[in-house]
């Protein structure tokens, strides 16, 4: 920080749970063409759900140079978006007489398993997402949630201890300017 007091920011491209959430949406899309009739109104819910979790990632990051309290209240709203997102993919499975796979089912295992690779994207789900029936695809997609949700909880409480630590965008100017007439005298 030492050429001006906004620091570094974005980088949203390298965060694991902006990552988790390109998957989310593109998952999302398929399963939604797949299984969802095209003009059914959950088709844009969850297809916008799914956006607006990838999509506050970016803007929390790009912001956070001048407000940390932005970058934490749009992290919050991502985090809110899958939440709402997983309640549309449990609904399906609840009405359509699917079972809901517990956390700790070899299935569930395995999709947490995937989800540890380090070159995780897409396509390390596409085959799974594009010729599994409705059941798995959707319960896939709920694994992938609780893994992007867990990395944002985490995410937002290393955001609320940055705060702590080092202050906002007000403190910052504040100490620039102090420290600018301190020199000049």
């Amino acid at each position: 920080m030492k050429d001006g007091f906004i620091p570094k920011h974005g980088g949203y491209s390298e965060l694991l749970s902006y990552k988790k959430a390109v998957i989310l949406y593109n998952g999302s899309v398929c399963f939604c063409r797949r299984f969802l009739n095209k003009w059914d109104r959950t088709v844009d819910q969850m297809v916008q759900a799914a956006r607006s979790g990838k999509q506050n990632i970016v803007e929390g990051s790009m912001a956070s140079g001048t407000s940390k309290e932005t970058e934490i209240k749009l992290t919050n709203v991502a985090r809110a978006s899958l939440e709402e997102l997983l309640e549309d993919y449990k609904d399906y499975l609840r009405v359509n007489n699917y079972e809901i796979w517990d956390k700790e089912s070899e299935k569930a295992l395995f999709v947490r398993k995937l989800g540890r690779e380090s070159d995780e994207s897409y396509e390390t789900y596409k085959e799974f997402l594009e010729t599994r029936p409705p059941d798995v695809c959707a319960n896939i997609m709920i694994c992938l949630i609780h893994q992007c949700t867990y990395l944002l909880n985490r995410q937002i409480h290393k955001l609320e201890q940055e705060f702590v630590q080092e202050g906002g965008l007000r403190e910052r100017m504040y100490n620039a300017r102090s420290n600018f007439r301190k020199r000049k005298r």
